[in-house]
């Protein structure tokens, strides 16, 4: 076993992996960029080596600077992690010629398999059913389009040497396709320094079905059941489940044994997953990922089986600890993937510092990389955690996913809590009725109309009470206190357009409420407030001029109207567009004078490894550009500006 091993990767699975190597006795090496100098996986590490600049191709891309740092600190081998160099054959290579362990499969398995139109060529010698489409070389832009009118709309395009989403386009007509296909190269060169793509049918109503397979070098290889991963945003995973819903135990097999087959073909070594479409009780091979998976936790919980230890010995040599006759499932999992973006914005990442963070550590597995007080950056994916349930059948899982989801508390940027909650509650989704249309199919799982609780109002009034009572100086407190008049406090809040004009009265250790027609005796407790003496579990922060009240996994932001400031002028339409978030520029399709329509693009933004298009919010003509392509821009900053046609 190794003694020392470097780990090229950041976030929650640097964090994750060095949790296993620390079990095992060996020694950790991080690398960090500059935005992640004081981050978790740094700070839990035995040793950390700056690696470069914030951007990932300066830093985490870098395969020479890691290798260097790997003879510097002594580390033996370099575990990847998932995404940055994970599927690398050129790294797996500079590994090897550097005396380095690369804790992953062959270059050569990378190569034949981490390619999605290689790997299905090879698929299709081998007899694995494929979903019609392109998977050749030639890739200039007038084929690629012959190609996709050839097969038939709708089709999807997809990045040939990565996952994630990244580069991944649904073309819906043969208009479309152009800027789409465009869009789609320039993604995965920022993503995976790779701008081949694929083209394949796209399925209306498929599901996601994945295999875990594992093969040593001994000539020992097995899979560990299935993963559903069919409930997706804009292709990326948001909740996946072990083992797949309404799956029969023959389908599993054959999916199983095909997904060996696949590896074996390959010579593969270490962890992998294929994955597969599957509609109407039939399977068709999409890609094999060449790494230990994100959502790889599920399929710990129902084996009992830690994948990165196993990897870790795999890589150092041993061989397999058991064989497929010994695999067992107990029970079910689920992972939500609890994400700093804003669903309502068609899940734009929202960046800024996690000011609180709870997470419910005591009902579900945490795999994390962040802590409160980190920020969440535009560089990097922005995950906050993943949220792991585990029970004896599906529906107790669901239960305990629910309730953990229940106890989040994230203050400081959107996430999609709301949504992870959502799903969990749906019936369709309890029923195991899932495909990669299932969020899609139901655009209130999107809304973000939010009851506001009488408890809660009540709990942000007795918070202003308490900031103008407890104090220890007489002629300080702001407590009503009035000579021969009673003690009567008025407190107005604002909530979601909503005004509550509260009077507040000394009643016992709490106060007598009314406001609204409504009434009620409250109190603050330890872990929350009493209400007509029920006790009842909530949180409340102040942020500058706001009150945070989280009950349930659910944030409602209070505000106390300054009725001293004077009225603030209305502010109109505005004629401009402006960076949603942190990013760098990739194009400006307009220029000055030019006559824009409402809906047209005007820049396209890159942030998170992302593509955001930034449209006209109405016709008009450009009166000026501030900025050019290449540029990086802050967020709220004015890129174009436009006046008003006649």
């Amino acid at each position: 076993m190794f003694r020392k091993i470097l780990i090229a990767n950041r976030g929650e699975i640097a964090c994750r992996v060095i949790r296993t190597a620390r079990k095992l006795g060996i020694a950790t090496v991080a690398v960090y960029s500059d935005a992640d100098a004081t981050a978790l996986h740094v700070a839990l590490a035995d040793q950390a080596y700056q690696i470069g600049p914030s951007p990932a191709r300066e830093s985490y891309l870098r395969g020479d600077a890691i290798l260097e740092i790997a003879r510097r600190s002594g580390a033996e081998a370099i575990h990847p992690g998932y995404g940055f160099l994970s599927e690398s054959a050129n790294f797996a290579d500079a590994c090897a010629e550097a005396g380095v362990i690369f804790i992953g499969p062959p270059a050569a398995a990378i190569r034949a398999m981490g390619g999605k139109s290689e790997a299905k060529a090879l698929m299709q010698k081998a007899g694995v059913p494929l979903v019609p489409g392109y998977h050749g070389e030639d890739q200039s832009p007038d084929l690629l389009q012959s190609e996709a009118d050839r097969i038939g709309y709708p089709v999807l395009i997809k990045a040939s040497a990565g996952g994630g989403g990244k580069g991944m386009r649904v073309v819906r007509t043969t208009a479309e396709f152009p800027a789409e296909l465009a869009g789609a190269k320039r993604e995965a060169i920022s993503s995976f320094g790779d701008d081949r793509v694929l083209i394949e049918r796209y399925l209306q109503h498929p599901r996601h079905v994945e295999i875990q397979v594992f093969a040593d070098a001994h000539g020992h290889c097995l899979y560990l059941a299935e993963r559903d991963c069919s409930v997706q945003r804009r292709h990326q995973k948001v909740i996946e489940e072990a083992p797949a819903p309404g799956l029969s135990s023959e389908m599993r097999r054959a999916m199983g044994e095909a997904a060996v087959a696949a590896a074996r073909a390959v010579g593969y070594v270490g962890a992998g997953t294929v994955e597969f479409i599957v509609e109407g009780g039939v399977f068709a091979f999409m890609e094999m990922n060449t790494r230990l998976q994100v959502e790889h936790p599920v399929t710990e919980a129902i084996t009992g089986l830690d994948l990165v230890e196993w990897q870790l010995r795999v890589a150092s040599g041993e061989a397999l600890p058991i064989t497929q006759d010994e695999v067992k499932l107990d029970g079910h999992a689920f992972e939500a993937r609890l994400y700093a973006e804003d669903p309502q914005r068609n899940f734009l990442p929202s960046v800024g510092r996690l000011s609180h963070l709870v997470l419910p550590e005591n009902l579900a597995r945490i795999d994390s990389g962040v802590r409160a007080g980190d920020e969440i950056t535009a560089y990097y994916d922005p995950m906050i955690a993943k949220i792991i349930t585990h029970g004896p059948d599906r529906i107790t899982a669901l239960h305990r996913l629910e309730q953990a989801l229940a106890a989040c508390e994230v203050v400081g940027v959107q996430t999609n809590l709301g949504l992870l909650r959502g799903i969990a509650a749906d019936p369709g989704f309890a029923a195991g009725d899932v495909e990669t249309g299932f969020i899609g199919a139901r655009p209130h799982l999107l809304e973000a109309v939010v009851t506001i609780d009488p408890v809660c109002i009540a709990a942000a009034a007795l918070a202003v009470l308490s900031e103008t009572t407890e104090s220890s100086d007489p002629w300080a407190a702001r407590d009503g206190w009035r000579l021969n008049l009673p003690n009567l406090r008025r407190v107005i809040l604002s909530c979601q357009a909503e005004s509550f004009d509260i009077t507040a009265t000394p009643s016992g250790h709490g106060w007598d409420l009314h406001w609204n027609g409504q009434g009620c005796v409250a109190e603050r407790v330890e872990t929350g407030v009493r209400i007509d003496g029920v006790r009842h579990r909530l949180s409340v922060l102040r942020q500058r001029e706001s009150l945070v009240v989280i009950r349930h996994g659910v944030n409602l932001v209070f505000t106390e109207p300054d009725r001293l400031a004077p009225p603030s002028a209305a502010h109109g339409a505005g004629g401009s567009v402006k960076a949603p978030i942190p990013g760098r520029v990739v194009s400006v399709s307009v220029a000055i004078g030019e006559s824009v329509m409402r809906g047209q693009t005007l820049v396209v933004l890159e942030a998170m490894k992302m593509e955001l298009a930034l449209v006209a919010p109405q016709d008009g003509i450009v009166a000026a550009i501030n900025a050019a392509a290449g540029d990086m821009v802050g967020d709220g900053t004015e890129l174009v500006t436009f006046a008003a046609e006649d």
